[in-house]
């Protein structure tokens, strides 16, 4: 198993001075945000544009990673592949595909996304409207050597009611996920919230988990029994604010990490376990994302066999 971290929690630094620090900091893979140029919207990057990268683009990514020891673990490009927009949703599988080959070019064993979720739809709606979807994007994939990973991020505020709008929360919908073809890209975070178990739920899964996130989260139960499960619903300007957890570096929250690397092991993980930084306290400057990896990787290295 190897530490890394993905690197969309510093989109205005190249992936180069990405590289140079993680090397610096003990680190040993990136997962490579591949968003394409979207803006402002956060915790979106575009370190690896995936849009005509060719064999010489892979050259250089591969001497960059290389000269810092570290490997490339996934690409990344979380979006919803079941917009309701069928322009949005075309654009979004057809980056899925570009992210696939790239991955290829780079020798990366990995590209992770969402399944997403129409919200005008119903879940078995969804799941069928899903089917059809991936089927050419998991062929591709196969053909090309890749794994399509799928993260089990709720996304919330994808739906207008705050419920989840990644249909990849559960076991359940892991099983289904595997049918298709599709992997599991392991967050734990979400199923602290969701009241599930992420160490039990683990354990049966591990070998369709090629690669892992590390997040943590922070309940307030007393908030919760405020607002419910599904959060805020008065008075919730920002779709994301639910109102009873926020999310936290490795080692600031409820996640029993022991527990989690331990399951790994046992199953069997030789993969990567990517730290997704989106703590709000160790956020909003340079800085202080910075220093959030840096508690990370001192709650993740003591439990990772060197």
């Amino acid at each position: 198993m190897k530490l890394g971290f993905l690197t969309a929690c510093l989109p205005d630094r190249s992936l180069a001075e990405i590289a140079e620090w993680a090397g610096l900091h003990d680190y040993e893979a990136l997962e490579v945000a591949a968003w394409p140029d979207l803006g402002a919207r956060p915790f979106t990057a575009t370190h690896l544009d995936v849009a005509g990268f060719g064999s010489g683009h892979a050259d250089e990514t591969r001497a960059l990673v290389d000269k810092n020891g570290l490997t490339v673990s996934s690409l990344a490009y979380y979006d919803n592949n079941l917009h309701p927009d069928p322009t949005e949703r075309a654009a979004v599988n057809s980056h899925v595909a570009a992210c696939i080959d790239a991955a290829a070019l780079l020798g990366c064993p990995c590209v992770g996304t969402f399944v997403g979720r129409h919200p005008g739809r119903t879940v078995a709606e969804n799941l069928r409207d899903a089917e059809t979807v991936f089927a050419p994007l998991v062929d591709r994939a196969g053909e090309r050597g890749v794994k399509l990973v799928i993260e089990n991020c709720v996304m919330e505020g994808w739906h207008p009611d705050g419920y989840p709008g990644n249909l990849a929360y559960s076991p359940e919908l892991w099983e289904w996920m595997f049918s298709l073809g599709l992997y599991l890209n392991y967050d734990p975070s979400h199923l602290v919230w969701m009241g599930i178990d992420p160490v039990e739920a683990l354990r049966p899964y591990v070998d369709r988990i090629p690669h892992a996130q590390a997040k943590d989260v922070q309940l307030f139960p007393a908030q919760r029994n405020r607002y419910g499960w599904p959060g805020r619903a008065v008075v919730r300007e920002d779709p994301w604010d639910v109102g009873w957890w926020r999310y936290r570096v490795p080692g600031l929250g409820q996640v029993d990490w022991r527990g989690v690397v331990d399951a790994l092991y046992e199953g069997g993980f030789d993969g990567v376990l990517s730290v997704e930084h989106e703590d709000p306290v160790w956020g909003g400057t340079e800085e202080k994302v910075r220093t959030g990896l840096e508690i990370a990787h001192r709650t993740l290295r003591p439990l990772i066999v060197a």
